[in-house]
C-alpha cells in the first residue's frame, strides 16, 4: 500500500469517527429544548444522551471478534450504514420514546466503528509511522467533543432540532464512499469461535454499569435502589466475564494482553485521561455560565483554541513518536496537562475569561502530545493478530472512564457546592469554589499518570531494543 492510498484509509475512519462523536456532543445542548418539543421532563430526556453510552458500550466488546470472523472493512461499513440510518430515523421521530430507541440505533453503530477505525489504522501502517496516523485520526476523538455544543447550540438556535440529526448524513455518505473505495480488504477467519458465555456476561456487565452510571447525576441518586442493584449486578458480572475469559480457549476480549507491561500503562493512562477530559468538559460550561454568566457560544469558544491545539499536538506527538520512539513526548504531554489544570483550581469570580483561555490552551497541548501516543505506543506493543481485540479493550475502557469521570465530578460539584452555599451565602462563590477543587482533584489526578508515563517509555524502549535483537 502506497503513502496516498495509506492516508486515504485514515481519512475514511476520520470522516465516520467525526461525525459520530460530533453528532453525540452537539446533543447535549438540546436537552431543553427537547424536553419542550416532546413534553416530558428532565430525567426521561436524559435517556437520549445515555442510551447512545449503554449501546455502544455493550456492542464495543464484540467488535474484535466480528471484525476477525467477517472483516473488518465490512464491519466498519455495516457499523457506519447503521449509525447514518440511525441519523435519518432520529430526525422522523414522533415521540420521545422513538428517538431514544434511534440514539441506542447510533450507539450500535458507533460501538462498532470507533474500535475497528484504529485496528484498520494499525492494518495500513508500519509500526513505525502509526503515531502520526492515530494522531491525525485522534483529532476526532479530541476536537469533536469541545467544538460539538458549540455548533449544537448554533444549529438550536438556527434552525430546527431535526438538522441535530440530519447533518449526519451527507458527511456519513461521503465517509462511507471513501470507506468502501479506499478501505483495505481483509481476510476473514473462519476459524474464529465465538465466546458466546464472555459475550452475554461483559454485554450485560457493561450495560448495568454504564445504565446505572448514566442515571446518576446528583448525590441522591447514589442511594437509590435500582442504582445500586443495576452497580452490583454489572459488577458481579463482569467479575464472572473475567474468570471465563481466563478459560476459554478463544476469549471474546483477551485479558492476557494486560500482562504486556506497555499495554497495561497505556491503559491506565487512557482510564484516568478519559476522566480529565471529560472532567473539564462538564466543569468549563458551570464556570462560563453559571459564575461568569457568558452563554453557550462563549463557552465554545473556551473550548476552541484547547481543541485546535489538541489537533496540533496530537500530530505533532505522533510524529515525534515515530522518529524518536516514546521517550519524553507522553511524560511531557501529562506534565503540561497537570501545569495546565492547576490554576484553574484557584480561580476567582473576578477573574479575567483570558486566563481560562490560556490554561485551557495548555492543557490542549498537554492532551495532544500524551493523548494518542501513549494508546499507540501501548497498541504497538501487543501482536498484529491481537490488534483488533486490544481496540475493544482500549474503547471499552475509554466508555467507562468516561462516564465515570462525569458522575464523579457531577455529583462531587453538585454535593460541595450545597455545602459552601449554606457556608458562604452566594451562589457563585459557592460555585467557583466547587469547581475549583474538582480542577485540583483532577491535577492531582494527572500528575499521578506522570510516573506511569516514564514506566511505559521505558517499557516501549525495551520493546524496541527486543525488536531489534530478533531482527
Amino acid at each position: 500500500m502506497n503513502i496516498s492510498e495509506k492516508w486515504l484509509v485514515v481519512i475514511a475512519v476520520l470522516l465516520g469517527s467525526f461525525t459520530m462523536i460530533l453528532n453525540n456532543s452537539m446533543l447535549n445542548p438540546a436537552i431543553p429544548q427537547l424536553m419542550d418539543v416532546f413534553l416530558a421532563d428532565a430525567v426521561s430526556t436524559g435517556w437520549v444522551i445515555t442510551i447512545f453510552m449503554v449501546t455502544m458500550g455493550m456492542t464495543v466488546p464484540v467488535t474484535g471478534y466480528l471484525g476477525d470472523r467477517f472483516g473488518k472493512k465490512k464491519l466498519y461499513i455495516i457499523g457506519l450504514c447503521i449509525f447514518i440510518l440511525g441519523s435519518i430515523l432520529g430526525s422522523q421521530s414522533w415521540n420521545l420514546s422513538s428517538l431514544i430507541l434511534f440514539r441506542g440505533l447510533q450507539g450500535i453503530g458507533g460501538g462498532i466503528m470507533m474500535p475497528l477505525s484504529m485496528a484498520l489504522i494499525f492494518e495500513a501502517f508500519p509500526r513505525k509511522e502509526r503515531g502520526l496516523a492515530t494522531g491525525v485520526w485522534g483529532v476526532s476523538a479530541m476536537m469533536a467533543p469541545t467544538i460539538g455544543p458549540t455548533f449544537g447550540g448554533f444549529i438550536l438556535e438556527t434552525m430546527n432540532w431535526t438538522y441535530l440529526f440530519l447533518v449526519n448524513v451527507p458527511f456519513g455518505l461521503i465517509g462511507l464512499w471513501f470507506a468502501l473505495r479506499y478501505l483495505p480488504h481483509s481476510k476473514s477467519n473462519n476459524r474464529v469461535t465465538f465466546d458466546r458465555y464472555g459475550f452475554v456476561t461483559v454485554t450485560l456487565g457493561v450495560g448495568a454499569v454504564l445504565f446505572a452510571l448514566g442515571r446518576i447525576s446528583e448525590f441522591a441518586h447514589l442511594g437509590e435502589r435500582m442504582n445500586l442493584l443495576l452497580l452490583a449486578l454489572g459488577i458481579v458480572l463482569l467479575y464472572v466475564f473475567v474468570r471465563i475469559e481466563r478459560k476459554v480457549e478463544q476469549p471474546l476480549l483477551d485479558l492476557d494482553l494486560f500482562k504486556i507491561p506497555a499495554y497495561t500503562y497505556s491503559m491506565i493512562i487512557t482510564s484516568i485521561s478519559s476522566i480529565g477530559l471529560f472532567a473539564g468538559i462538564f466543569l468549563i460550561p458551570l464556570l462560563i455560565q453559571q459564575v461568569y454568566q457568558f452563554g453557550p457560544i462563549m463557552t465554545g469558544f473556551v473550548f476552541l483554541p484547547s481543541a485546535l491545539l489538541t489537533g496540533i499536538f496530537m500530530s505533532i506527538g505522533g510524529r515525534i513518536l515515530d522518529r524518536s520512539g516514546a521517550t519524553g513526548v507522553i511524560s511531557s504531554g501529562l506534565i503540561i496537562v497537570t501545569i495546565g489544570t492547576f490554576p484553574l483550581g484557584f480561580l476567582t469570580v473576578e477573574s479575567s475569561l483570558a486566563i481560562v483561555f490560556v490554561w485551557m490552551a495548555i492543557r490542549g497541548i498537554g492532551m495532544g502530545l500524551s493523548g494518542m501516543p501513549s494508546t499507540t505506543t501501548g497498541m504497538n506493543a501487543i501482536p498484529n493478530h491481537l490488534i483488533s481485540r486490544g481496540s475493544a479493550v482500549n474503547n471499552v475502557v475509554r466508555q467507562m472512564s468516561s462516564a465515570f469521570g462525569i458522575v464523579f465530578v457531577s455529583i462531587y460539584y453538585e454535593v460541595r457546592r450545597g455545602q459552601l452555599t449554606a457556608s458562604m451565602n452566594s451562589f457563585e462563590e459557592a460555585s467557583i469554589q466547587a469547581i475549583n477543587e474538582g480542577f485540583i482533584v483532577v491535577s492531582i489526578l494527572t500528575a499521578l499518570t506522570i510516573p506511569i508515563a516514564f514506566l511505559l517509555e521505558r517499557a516501549a524502549r525495551n520493546d524496541e531494543r527486543k525488536m531489534r535483537s530478533n531482527s
